[in-house]
């Protein structure tokens, strides 16, 4: 493991938002001023979030509350991909397991309450009730794919709620009572950090996430062949980095310890 705060070499970072960024709706403290480290140092940088909960002009106005200097088109979240792969096949009829305001990401899918091609599955929360996982039950059995925008366990909620059950769980439920597998868009998917990689312009080998889950970023980040950076922020301050199958290249207390 090294100690320095930056891999060398590196031009471009895919950063988290949820407990890398942002602790609920505030700034991880000295967030903000390592983001205009990196942009002064000629980083390219993206922000990376599984979260399904508000569309990504919501997360943008978030993190700028928050006292982030970001733009929209720099935040990319699961439903870019999810859109993108129900678009291009032609089948536009989906049942959307996301909450209403996620629904402006998916311009152009046609919202099914009958006949879908497509289950989408997002973070509804409480909203996640019997009568909802049961219609989406019923359209898989009818032949519809289930697309989960992520498999995420839980999520750090920040310090007044902790952790959180999100999307993951009601997936799983879904894909063991219609005997079907999801194909997930999201973070740890190669398919996202591709994505995320094509909109940076650079090769994985001169990009680092920057993130602080093991599975979603580390793993996820490694398996695309990027550098990785641990945070001891959000998530990861609850687990041990001996458990990760591809440890990161670094390790930092927190984003403010990054210096490009």
């Amino acid at each position: 493991m090294r100690t320095e705060s930056w891999p060398a070499g590196v031009r471009g970072v895919l950063l988290d938002v949820d407990g890398t960024l942002l602790d609920g709706e505030q700034a991880i403290a000295g967030g903000p001023e390592a983001l205009v480290r990196l942009r002064a140092g000629g980083v390219a940088v993206r922000l990376t979030t599984n979260t399904t909960r508000r569309p990504r002009s919501e997360i943008a106005a978030a993190l700028t509350r928050a006292g982030f200097a970001v733009k929209v088109d720099e935040i990319l979240i699961p439903a870019s991909l999810a859109r993108q792969r129900i678009v291009q096949s032609g089948r536009r009829r989906a049942n959307l397991l996301i909450p209403s305001s996620a629904i402006e990401d998916f311009d152009g899918v046609e919202a099914a309450g009958e006949g879908a091609d497509w289950v989408v599955v997002g973070d509804l929360g409480p909203a996640f009730t019997f009568d909802r996982l049961n219609d989406a039950f019923l359209h898989l059995r009818g032949g519809a794919t289930l697309l989960a925008l992520h498999k995420n366990r839980f999520w750090h909620a920040g310090q007044a709620r902790g952790l959180v059950l999100d999307a993951g769980p009601f997936v799983a439920a879904l894909e063991y009572a219609a005997g079907v597998e999801a194909e997930v868009v999201g973070k740890p998917s190669r398919r996202f950090f591709e994505l995320a990689l094509a909109d940076l312009g650079l090769p994985p080998e001169q990009v680092v996430v920057v993130g602080d889950d093991v599975v979603n970023d580390i793993a996820g980040g490694a398996a695309a062949r990027c550098r990785t950076l641990l945070v001891r922020t959000g998530k990861s301050a609850q687990g041990a980095i001996e458990s990760i199958g591809m440890p990161p290249e670094l390790v930092l207390g927190s984003i403010a310890d990054l210096f490009p």
